[in-house]
């Protein structure tokens, strides 16, 4: 972005690293953001690089080199940027390897594993996080309790649950005790509250695909960055 460009003030933040857009929003609506010494909280705002910008009273600058990691996440770790209670935040165990400021693309809840993709590209995040990007999801799932051989395709028509409904694309029963399922949107605790809606509770969850990236051999804790090629495909599977 020029200098001398202005844009939105919650997209400005994003092309920094601070958030993803959504949750910009939320940090500026908070009265955490100084424009130029003076806390804004309107969300038209614009400002360019000339601006002097800080969150909680830090400063902040657009960012030269653009990030995109793939981290698998251990369970015991929330997905944000800070957490109030005090527990350990995934972005945590990036800091070490990168300098730049990096959110999550999308959430994993505390207690599951596997896949999280984290950046400082707004437009990346932006796109990927759409419900309308359509981008699949895998994971594979062990249960407490014997899966009944019906079960695949029960969930795959479709359950309502509180009000919600939830309708996985694809349900694959692969031992008595385990699932592959492949989610398109992912809402909160998604597969989660499906099984226990039949009475079967969650062992274990772990996500091994988002798009066309798979979590191979990867270790719990360590990450590696996209390749382009990689960055290119998850853009190209967008819908939106």
């Amino acid at each position: 972005m020029p200098a001398s460009e202005e844009i939105r003030l919650q997209v400005f933040l994003a092309h920094c690293g601070v958030a993803s857009r959504r949750a910009s929003e939320q940090i500026i609506l908070d009265g955490r953001v100084c424009v130029n010494g003076s806390v804004v909280t309107e969300l038209g705002t614009k400002v360019s690089d000339k601006d002097e910008v800080t969150v909680d009273g830090k400063k902040i600058r657009l960012e030269s080199v653009k990030r995109y990691v793939l981290l698998n996440k251990p369970a015991g770790f929330v997905c944000s940027s800070s957490d109030e209670k005090g527990r350990e935040v995934a972005a945590d165990l990036l800091k070490d390897k990168y300098s730049e400021r990096l959110y999550n693309v999308g959430r994993l809840d505390m207690y599951s594993k596997g896949m999280i993709l984290f950046t400082n590209d707004g437009d990346f995040a932006a796109k990927l996080s759409h419900p309308s990007s359509q981008i699949e999801k895998e994971y594979i799932v062990e249960t407490s309790q014997d899966v009944p051989d019906d079960l695949p395709s029960k969930l795959e028509h479709g359950v309502r649950i509180e009000g919600v409904f939830y309708k996985p694309v694809r349900v694959v029963k692969l031992k008595e005790r385990k699932l592959k399922i492949v989610l398109i949107e992912g809402k909160n605790r998604e597969i989660r509250r499906m099984l226990e809606s039949v009475n079967i509770g969650t062992k274990s969850l772990v996500r091994v695909r988002i798009g066309n990236i798979n979590l191979d051999d990867l270790r719990p804790g360590d990450s590696r960055d996209l390749t382009q090629a990689e960055v290119k495909g998850l853009l190209n599977l967008c819908k939106n």
